[in-house]
């Protein structure tokens, strides 16, 4: 499947603000299970242009049920692009008004929002079955 990119959706990012798009990582790529990972990458677009401004590392807090979503929503998060994530996890982001992309390949952080920003990211199925 093709995961369309929400950037121009009404209500995710107007036109003239940045939207935030983070992805769980583990040695240097996308992380296959949310909760597990070793940093996120934030990336800092701007919807108008769909170019990533800026990309940091973020180390999250020791995992426990539930504090990841909480910690996403804190950093000002709109998506979450993931390979697999609990049910959970979904249900607490999507609370919080953050979009879940769930299936996505093992790719440097870079690469996958480039892909999500051209519309192209290519996704499977969830990696995550609890």
């Amino acid at each position: 499947m093709v995961e369309q990119s929400p950037i121009f959706q009404k209500g995710i990012a107007s036109s003239d603000s940045l939207l935030k798009i983070a992805i769980p990582i583990a040695g240097g790529s996308l992380c296959p299970h949310f909760g597990h990972c070793e940093q996120f990458a934030i990336a800092v677009v701007d919807p108008q242009t769909r170019t990533i401004q800026q990309l940091t590392y973020q180390s999250p807090p020791p995992h426990q049920p539930g504090i990841l979503p909480e910690w996403l929503r804190q950093l000002g998060v709109h998506v979450v692009i993931a390979g697999g994530i609990g049910q959970r996890a979904v249900a607490l982001l999507q609370q919080s008004g953050i979009q879940v992309i769930i299936g996505a390949p093992s790719n440097p952080p870079e690469q996958i929002v480039q892909d999500y920003l051209a519309g192209t990211l290519q996704t499977g199925s969830n990696l995550c079955d609890h």
